[in-house]
């Protein structure tokens, strides 16, 4: 598509116009056009459930875990509804003061939360994501402009011209929240080719969408690759509760990106034979070093690749170390800097453990699946992020701002 850079240029000069006044948009004059939002997408429910229809029937070759993501239900609906609402009732982070100082001179300055400017998130599949990240960006003051999947673009649309009509209503402009006109994959190029035109881009999707933007953007990206979590059992932990969070960890939901992909077990903790037979009694299969005296004759072979698997399956790699020290030091040479936990009762076993492990999320006795940002309190959230930069861990309303300076003297000059 020859003029996939130009209609990106179009739709970021229009997105940068209306995030300058969403950026000076009232709390409640945002909060009011989500929940306008929301109703406009109830009150659309039959159109939005008869374009997923015609999504459905043309869908050609997609797996049945694909095929759920891109359902919608009179249920999944009113969930996409409510979730609007639910944001609007967030507490807004826009002109919220991080911290603030009195200079010797008298300066005073502040650091002020401010919008990013214009976000473009690009995804797969899930047509709830069309309102959700809509909803997100605009109560942080920003534009969105949005790139679904091709199997979703008839739901999409409905969504969005739902979303755009609530907005209308309450005097926010149509611009502030864009959808791509085209599937056509130049598109997504020019999206992460447009350094100066788009602030910020967020992938959403498989791992090969993220890979893409990550590789190819000129733009800054907020993103997790893998989530290749760990749960570590330490000789100290209980057996009943080291059970307990294992399984959670792993076979609540095997596909998302919280879940456990390698189980560590302290050598000298008691009972590794019950947690493998755990995982596997729940329908697991359990991959070990069939060397392994205690657990090697009931676990399946393990390569070297499969440490650095994620597998989204019901699938989990186990290796047995030598302490806390040798469980950091495979987290750090194998994790992707997304959820790792720590079941142990030796408080200073557990300190070490969530001090030493880089990753964007580190939990003591509790389930890598509380990787979310609804269970963080924060509501939604836009995505998990795993970078260094900006923010780490559910990104929801803070992680969608910015900060800057603002001083306020009385004739200070250096001189």
């Amino acid at each position: 598509m020859n003029d996939a850079a130009p209609l990106i240029a179009d739709l970021a000069a229009a997105a940068r116009r209306a995030a300058g006044t969403l950026a000076a948009a009232p709390t409640a004059i945002k909060a009011a056009a989500l929940r306008a939002a929301a109703a406009a997408i109830r009150a659309c429910a039959d159109e939005i459930l008869a374009a997923n229809a015609d999504d459905l029937a043309a869908a050609d070759g997609l797996s049945g875990a694909m095929i759920d993501r891109l359902r919608l239900t009179p249920d999944r609906v009113g969930a996409m509804a409510a979730g609007v609402e639910a944001v609007a009732a967030l507490a807004d982070p826009v002109g919220r003061v991080i911290d603030r100082d009195t200079r010797p001179n008298g300066l005073a300055l502040e650091r002020v939360r401010v919008p990013i400017g214009v976000i473009a998130i690009v995804y797969e599949s899930r047509p709830n994501v069309t309102a959700d990240a809509a909803a997100l960006c605009v109560m942080a003051g920003n534009a969105a402009i949005l790139r679904g999947g091709s199997e979703a673009t008839l739901s999409n649309r409905a969504i969005h011209a739902a979303f755009a009509a609530g907005l209308a209503e309450a005097g926010l402009p149509a611009a502030a929240v864009q959808l791509v006109p085209t599937t056509d994959r130049a598109a997504v190029g020019a999206m992460l080719a447009a350094a100066g035109l788009i602030d910020l881009v967020v992938p959403r999707g498989g791992k090969g969408l993220v890979a893409r933007v990550q590789a190819e953007a000129r733009v800054p990206v907020l993103a997790h690759l893998d989530g290749i979590n760990h749960v570590y059992v330490d000789a100290s932990a209980d057996p009943d509760m080291a059970r307990a969070v294992v399984l959670d960890a792993k076979m609540r939901r095997t596909g998302i990106c919280g879940a456990m992909e390698t189980l560590l077990i302290d050598r000298a903790f008691p009972e590794p034979v019950a947690l493998v037979q755990a995982l596997q009694g729940a329908g697991c299969e359990v991959r070990g070093d069939p060397l392994e005296a205690s657990i090697g004759d009931i676990v399946q072979p393990v390569s070297d690749a499969d440490w650095d698997t994620e597998y989204l399956d019901a699938i989990a790699s186990v290796k047995l170390v030598g302490g806390v020290e040798e469980a950091i030091g495979h987290i750090a040479a194998h994790g992707s800097h997304h959820t790792d936990a720590i079941v142990a009762a030796d408080a200073g076993v557990a300190e070490r453990f969530l001090a030493a492990v880089d990753s964007a999320i580190v939990l003591w006795n509790a389930s890598t699946q509380f990787a979310d940002g609804g269970e963080f309190g924060l509501g939604a959230e836009i995505g998990i992020a795993t970078g260094r930069l900006h923010a780490r861990g559910p990104v929801a309303l803070e992680g969608l701002t910015t900060y800057k300076w603002v001083g306020r003297g009385t004739g200070q000059v250096r001189g």
